[in-house]
């Protein structure tokens, strides 16, 4: 499979696989969403801290499901694009046997957590809805530390999400089905800048 801009080929999917592993080593990580490349940092210890306040919210409602994070999904069913959520809730042992780049059907709902990068804005707020409604995956959490608010997309139709519900930490957010968790995000404010 190659890439495709302006009717030539930017590289090889293995191409990519082979510079994304080589970029590992230098505190990013490289993610091919919608046919580009994209740069992500390695997440500081905040971020570990709020992947870990969900994981347990997460697990302590919903014991059938499991928060995997950073478990490779092929997003964008037409595209071919590859994206490392910070989390991919899914049932318990969903992505057993699946490999590195897994495919998103079965997942509830996939979670990012902004990093304080230039990058983050267009990455996490705009690409990433963006690929994950195209591949139809139910929710689509994001944890944005610079605005202090969780937004809660959801009902994915047309390549977006109908629902965007955006609430400043510290309210009660309620994760729509088929998630169906709740969430007292006043614990976040101690993991924002």
């Amino acid at each position: 499979m190659a890439v495709m801009t302006t009717g030539r080929p930017q590289m090889e999917l293995d191409q990519f696989r082979v510079i994304a592993i080589a970029a590992e080593r230098e505190d990013v990580v490289l993610e091919f969403v919608n046919g580009r490349i994209g740069v992500k940092p390695v997440p500081d210890g905040d971020h570990g801290e709020i992947v870990m306040w969900l994981l347990e919210r997460c697990m302590a409602q919903r014991p059938d499901l499991r928060l995997y994070p950073e478990q490779g999904l092929q997003v964008a069913h037409y595209r071919n694009g590859l994206a490392k959520p910070d989390g991919s809730l899914a049932p318990r042992r969903h992505f057993a046997g699946q490999g590195e780049w897994a495919d998103p059907a079965g997942v509830l709902m996939v979670v990012e957590v902004t990093s304080y990068d230039a990058d983050a804005g267009r990455r996490d707020r705009i690409e990433k809805p963006k690929a994950y409604a195209e591949t139809g995956i139910p929710v689509f959490l994001l944890v944005d530390r610079d605005a202090g608010a969780v937004s809660v997309h959801s009902e994915p139709e047309g390549g977006r999400y109908r629902s965007v519900v955006t609430l400043a930490y510290g309210h009660v957010v309620e994760l729509p089905e088929p998630v169906n968790v709740t969430l007292d995000t006043e614990e976040l404010k101690e993991f924002s800048r």
